[in-house]
Formats: C-alpha cells, sequence, structure tokens
C-alpha cells in the first residue's frame, strides 16, 4: 500500500463463525470488480467456542484471501479466542488489532479501533471497554495539534442516538442498544468513516457535519454504516465496498467538500449546552425538557371530550400535573395566561402552542405560531413544542396550497419579549420562491444586512445560542435564511420585503400599525378564518 494512493476497502458486519460464506463472497467481488486491500470485521467474528470451519483457518488448513483485520470479543465465551490484549495474528491473514489503538498502514490511512461491549460497571471485563479505555484513546490522538480526525473508526456498538437529525434505522432503538461512549468517541475522533454491527441490520445514516455551521471552521463529514450479520436469511447487506484516499494525502479542499445531504452530528450539543470537559461530565444524563403548562380556552362548542394534538381529552389534559410555566414579562401580550393576551384573535390551540391572526396583518390570512407559555425565541423551544411548531407549518402549508397560495415564515428574536413565528401567505401567481428569496437577500444587501443561507437538515438551535439576537426566515421549499443580529436592525424588515413590489406588491402595508382593524372587524376576521381553517387544524383532530 503505497503512500498518498486511494485504497479499496472491504467492511463486513457479524461474520459469526461464518468464514466459508464470507471468503467466497469477498472473492466473488473480487473476481467482479478486482482485487481489495484489505478487509475490516466488526461485530462478533467467531461462532461457538468449538468452532470446526474456524479450526481450518487457525491451523493453516485454509488461508484467507485477503488482508483481515478484526474486533475482539463482545461477551465472555468470546474471550478464549483472543490470547493478547495488545492485538496478535490469529490465523495467517486474519489479525486481531486489539482492544483499544490506532492501526497506520504504509498508505498513511489511520484507522481508529474500540474492542468489546460497554462495561456495566468498573472494573471493565475482558470483553469490555470503560469510560478509560475511551479517554486513553480519544487523549492519545486529539494530544497532537494537527489532529483533523481519523479516516476510520471501527466499534461493535453503535453509538447512542446516531440517527439524531438524519434518517432512522428501521427496527432498532439506539436509545436501548447505543453506547454513550462510542457516541462520544465517535464525536471526539471525527471518522469519514464510522462501522459498527451487533444489531443484525444494515443502516447508512445521511452523512453529518464536524462542525457548527455558520461559527466555525468547515470540517469532513462522517459517515456512519452499521452492517448485518454474514449469511442472515433477510439478505441484508453485510458487506461494504469503498475507496478511500487516507486524509493526509487529501487536497483539504476536497476534503471538506459537503455533500448536498449533509445534516448536523447527532453527537453535538446544542451551543451553550457544553460540549467539553471530562468524560464523565459529558455523558451525564441530559435534562428532560420541561412540558409547556397549557392553558385553554374555547373557540366553539364542540364536546370537551375531543381529543388534543398529543392524544389526550381536554378532561386528562387538565387533570394531568404540569410544572409551572416560565413567568412572562409583564404585560407580554403573547403569553396565553395573561390578561393582555387578545383573545379574539387566536384561531387554534395546541397542546404547547396556538395560531393566532396577526394584528394589522399583512392580509387577512397572515398568522403567527405562538408557544402557549413564555419564551422568547426558537432555539430556547422544548423539543416538544418544536414538533409541534412543526406540525402547525404543514398545517398551514396544505392550508395555503389548497388556496393556490405558498407560504414565508419569519422570526425577528430582537427588541421582542414573546416569540413570534410570523406566516404569510403569498399567491402563487404573483412569485416564486426563488423571487421571495431574492427580495430578501436583494434588500439585505440594501440594509448592508449579511444575510446568510442556513444549510439543509441543519438546526437554528446549532447555529446561535439562546439570547442571542437574530433574524430569520424559511420558505415553503425548505431554505432557510439567518442574520445575527448587532444592532439597529430595522424592525419591519421581514414585512418590508414582503410587501414590497419584489413580492406582494403593497408597500404601503409595510407598517403593521397603518394596517390596524377595529376590535369588531379582527374577531370577525378571525373568526373567518378559524371556520375556513377548521379541515386542516391539528387542535380539531379526533
Amino acid at each position: 500500500m503505497e503512500a498518498g494512493k486511494a485504497l479499496r476497502v472491504l467492511a463486513c458486519g457479524d461474520v459469526e463463525g461464518r468464514l466459508g460464506a464470507l471468503y467466497s463472497r469477498v472473492q466473488a467481488v473480487q473476481k467482479k470488480s478486482g482485487p481489495f486491500d484489505l478487509l475490516l470485521c466488526v461485530g462478533n467474528f467467531f461462532g461457538s467456542a468449538q468452532d470446526a470451519e474456524w479450526e481450518e483457518y487457525r491451523t493453516g488448513a485454509k488461508k484467507a484471501p485477503i488482508q483481515t483485520y478484526i474486533l475482539g470479543a463482545n461477551n465472555s465465551e468470546a474471550v478464549c479466542h483472543f490470547p493478547d490484549v495488545s492485538g496478535c495474528e490469529l490465523a495467517e491473514n486474519i489479525t486481531y488489532l486489539g482492544r483499544k489503538g490506532v492501526f497506520s498502514g504504509a498508505s498513511g490511512l489511520q484507522i481508529a479501533y474500540l474492542s468489546g461491549a460497554e462495561a456495566p460497571q468498573e472494573p471493565a471485563p475482558m470483553h469490555c471497554f470503560s469510560a478509560k479505555d475511551v479517554a486513553d484513546l480519544r487523549d492519545s490522538l486529539l494530544s497532537t495539534s494537527k489532529f483533523r480526525g481519523v479516516d476510520i473508526l471501527l466499534t461493535s456498538p453503535w453509538p447512542k442516538d446516531v440517527e439524531a437529525f438524519g434518517n432512522s434505522p428501521a427496527g432498532v432503538d439506539t436509545k436501548k442498544c447505543g453506547s454513550g461512549l462510542v457516541s462520544l468517541l465517535a464525536a471526539s475522533l471525527k471518522p469519514r468513516y464510522h462501522f459498527a454491527a451487533l444489531q443484525k441490520i444494515y443502516y447508512e445514516r445521511l452523512p453529518y457535519r464536524n462542525h457548527a455551521v455558520l461559527q466555525e471552521t468547515t470540517q469532513h463529514v462522517s459517515r456512519f454504516i452499521a452492517l448485518a450479520n454474514v449469511g442472515n436469511v433477510d439478505k441484508r447487506k453485510y458487506l461494504y465496498a469503498f475507496t478511500i484516499l487516507p486524509m493526509a494525502s487529501m487536497d483539504p479542499k476536497d476534503l471538506v467538500r459537503q455533500p448536498a445531504d449533509a445534516t448536523e452530528s447527532p453527537y453535538r450539543r446544542p451551543v451553550g449546552g457544553g460540549g467539553g470537559g471530562e468524560i464523565g461530565a459529558l455523558l451525564q444524563p441530559d435534562k428532560k425538557d420541561e412540558p409547556t403548562c397549557q392553558f385553554f380556552f374555547d373557540l366553539s362548542s364542540k364536546p370537551k371530550g375531543r381529543k388534543r394534538p398529543g392524544g389526550e381529552s381536554r378532561e386528562q389534559q387538565r387533570k394531568r400535573p404540569n410544572p409551572k410555566p416560565p413567568l412572562p414579562t409583564a404585560s407580554c401580550w403573547f403569553c396565553l395566561a395573561s390578561p393582555e393576551v387578545e383573545k379574539h384573535l387566536v384561531v387554534s390551540i395546541g397542546t404547547h402552542c396556538y395560531l393566532a391572526l396577526a394584528k394589522g396583518g399583512l392580509s387577512p390570512d397572515h398568522v403567527l405560531i405562538l408557544p402557549v407559555g413564555h419564551c422568547r425565541s426558537m432555539v430556547e423551544l422544548a423539543s416538544e413544542v418544536v414538533e409541534e411548531v412543526e406540525q402547525y407549518k404543514s398545517a398551514l402549508k396544505e392550508f395555503f396550497k389548497a388556496r393556490g397560495k405558498r407560504w414565508v415564515a419569519y422570526e425577528r428574536n430582537y427588541k421582542s419579549q414573546h416569540l413570534q413565528l410570523q406566516v404569510v401567505p403569498v399567491p402563487e401567481d404573483c412569485c416564486v420562491t426563488e423571487d421571495i428569496k431574492e427580495a430578501f437577500l436583494s434588500q439585505a444587501e440594501e440594509h448592508r444586512i449579511e444575510l446568510l443561507e442556513i444549510p439543509e437538515h441543519s438546526a437554528l438551535k446549532q447555529i446561535v445560542q439562546p439570547g442571542m439576537p437574530y433574524f430569520y426566515v424559511e420558505l415553503d421549499n425548505g431554505e432557510k435564511l439567518f442574520h445575527r443580529i448587532g444592532k439597529n436592525f430595522p424592525l419591519q424588515f421581514g414585512r418590508e420585503v414582503l410587501a414590497s413590489e419584489a413580492v406582494l406588491g403593497m408597500p404601503g402595508r409595510a407598517d403593521w400599525r397603518s394596517c390596524r382593524m377595529s376590535r369588531e372587524e379582527e374577531a370577525a376576521a378571525a373568526q373567518d378564518f378559524r371556520r375556513a381553517f377548521e379541515p386542516f387544524d391539528l387542535a380539531q383532530a379526533e
């Protein structure tokens, strides 16, 4: 393996002693696609302790057709196959890498590995790894100032919560099967490829970034791939072929190129929530998001037994104890429990959010999505509230689509007490989404506002800290724009763009105060919207 040369690598899931089936498949692949340089095996390599098939390779009667590197035991029964914890050759062309470490070939390829399962307690049994093992491996690599990551990471267990921000594996609950220590290791070592097994399914997660968008220097992406077991009856993929040029030999621009489907890291904590420190501290379970207290206002004469979006009836939710919500600032117009809230504008009440007509709206169907309890911005919302915001956005998208409109949503977290996600419909024959985006970018340039595009699959929480002022725009095709506010931000910027000739063509309505109606007119408009929106209203779902 020459330095600077791309390598052709095979990765395999649980072999479980089926060496004949594995190597037969490897030879077929090599015959069809040409020679591969090495085979990496994760999961359970051995079957029973008295495996006749393994004996043929151990004694030399058979020889592996490719240089094979394997991980250690994941259970006490398999420990007998691994005589040296530091790693050793078990048979010709079959090498046990060891308990933990980094394998670097002449090509410059760096393969980090961690054998075994996560230890339930200390001291760790021979077939398990501990927090100290993970810390030692991590620190041995991070101690070098030029460390950028490793090419490949091999573990047998999956990392916990690996599906966060990405696609979910079918039939596997990573909260139950995954290892928090492996998650920490993956977050620290930033592998370009991470292979694991044990769950007997094939799962390739969307690639994820190793940097915070708009905050840190762009880094390479990581790909997590779980492989099935050899010879499984469901024909699930257990052998993965790929070509890799060692990181040390790559052009930096090529290394950090971001694929279109890259997501946030599943292991990255929200900004301001930590990210350094000792392993023990990092692995402390996060506090569960506090549920928002619910307040109810009858909007119609529907039966009290009607179920809410969370699946419970009003009566059940009234009886369910809730922690007290954050106290609103005095005279908050938008807290549903506040005497200042203008209840006649409310058109739908969910479990955690509510929908209200905008006061002095750009159009009669300009609405706000607001949290029931007091919260200042989207980045401070609990996860269940964010989920309901998304449900309301989806319902509004369908509602407006049925009326030949698309929507634009924006939030100004600046000189405001309570989160207001403004949702403004735009007739489809007025302009296309790309024109709306261009209008925001053009007017931002005139105001000398740096409006940045947020990559797809990125979460706002990953970009801005709670408490930091910002302006955020979301288009109905999923594109998002963001500005971190410094000072002197024009308060009506969002309305000005949408009211401009380039979008709605009503610049005279840029200031909400010039669009105010009487209370009777507002109440009538809310009643009209409520009646039209009812078939789409998630709060009315059975």
